[in-house]
C-alpha cells in the first residue's frame, strides 16, 4: 500500500547542511486513500453506536497512530542494508501511543475476553502479513491489499465496541460492508496500470467477478439480519460507480489520477453519509 521510497524519504534521514539531524521530523503516511477508508469506517461504527464519548475519541487517536506506525516500519524494511533512526523513532512513537491507548481501552472494559482482543489480533496479524509482503515485494498483490482494507475497516467495530462496551451483529455487518465497498477500488484502480488488451480483459473479468461475489455477501448479510435493507442498499453506490467505469472504460484508463481520486472520494463520502444515516434511529 506504500509507494517506493523516494529521494525525499532518504534525504530526511540524513543531517541537514547546518549539521542538525532531521530524524526528529514526524513520518506521515502518503497513503491518502487509506485516511478516507479509516475515517469513513470509523464514523459508520460510531454512528451505529449512536453516541460519541471521550473513549470514542481515544479510539480514533489509537486507530490513527496505529495506521501511522505501519509506514515507518514498512519503509525501514525496504531499507534492508541500513537502519534509519527516523523510521525507528517515529515507528516507536506511533506504535507506542497506539499500544498504550489500546491497552487502556481494553483495561477499561473489565473483561478478560473482551471483543477488543480480536480487533487487536487482526491488526497485529495484518502488520506481520504486510511486512512479509513488503519483504518479498508483494505489497501490491490483490491478496495483500484485501487484507489491508479488511484490517483498516476493523475500526468500524472498534469504534462500536469502545463506545458501547459490547459487540453486535450490526458492527460486524458494517465491517464487512466497509471492507467490500472499499476493496472495490483494488480492482478498478488496477485497470489503469495494464496496457495489454489480454491482461486488461482479464482484469475486467476479475472486477465483475468480485462485485458479483461481494453483492452476494451483502444480500446474505441482509438475509441473516446483520444489516438493514437501507444499509445493504448503500452498496449500490459502488455498483453504480463500477457501472460508470465499465461504460467509460477508455476514459477511466487514460484520465488523470486526480480525476480517479475525486471519483473514489466522492463515492466514499456518499457511502459514509448514507451508511451512517441507515444505522441511526428514526428519531434522534
Amino acid at each position: 500500500m506504500i509507494p517506493p521510497i523516494t529521494r525525499i524519504d532518504l534525504k530526511y534521514t540524513q543531517p541537514n547542511p547546518a549539521g542538525i539531524p532531521t530524524w526528529y521530523r514526524p513520518t506521515i503516511s502518503p497513503e491518502h486513500g487509506i485516511y478516507v477508508v479509516l475515517l469513513v469506517s470509523f464514523l459508520t461504527g460510531a454512528a451505529a453506536a449512536q453516541h460519541w464519548t471521550w473513549a470514542t475519541t481515544l479510539a480514533l487517536i489509537c486507530a490513527f497512530c496505529g495506521f501511522q506506525a505501519e509506514h515507518p516500519v514498512v519503509v525501514q524494511i525496504r531499507q534492508r542494508k541500513s537502519l534509519k533512526p527516523r523510521f525507528l523513532l517515529w515507528g516507536g512513537i506511533y506504535g507506542g501511543t497506539a499500544s498504550a491507548i489500546a491497552l487502556y481501552l481494553y483495561w477499561r472494559t473489565g473483561e478478560p475476553f473482551s471483543p477488543l482482543l480480536w480487533i487487536y489480533l487482526g491488526a497485529i496479524v495484518t502488520l506481520i502479513v504486510d511486512s512479509i509482503s513488503v519483504l518479498y515485494r508483494e505489497q501490491k498483490s490483490i491478496f495483500n491489499e484485501l487484507i489491508t482494507f479488511a484490517a483498516v475497516c476493523l475500526v468500524a467495530p472498534f469504534a462500536y465496541i469502545v463506545t458501547t462496551g459490547h459487540i453486535s451483529g450490526v458492527a460486524i455487518g458494517l465491517w464487512l460492508m466497509n471492507t467490500l465497498f472499499f476493496s472495490s477500488s483494488i480492482f478498478t484502480v488496477k485497470l489503469r496500470k495494464i496496457k495489454k488488451d489480454e491482461l486488461l480483459n482479464a482484469s475486467f473479468q476479475r472486477l465483475i467477478i468480485y462485485h458479483l461475489f461481494a453483492t452476494g455477501i451483502v444480500i446474505s448479510l441482509y438475509n441473516f439480519g446483520f444489516v438493514s435493507l437501507f444499509t445493504a442498499l448503500t452498496f449500490g453506490i459502488v455498483l453504480g460507480k463500477v457501472g460508470c467505469i465499465l461504460w467509460q472504460r477508455e476514459w477511466y484508463c487514460t484520465t488523470k489520477i486526480q480525476h480517479v481520486a475525486m471519483i473514489e472520494t466522492l463515492s466514499a463520502l456518499l457511502f459514509c453519509i448514507t451508511a451512517a444515516i441507515s444505522v441511526l434511529p428514526v428519531h434522534l
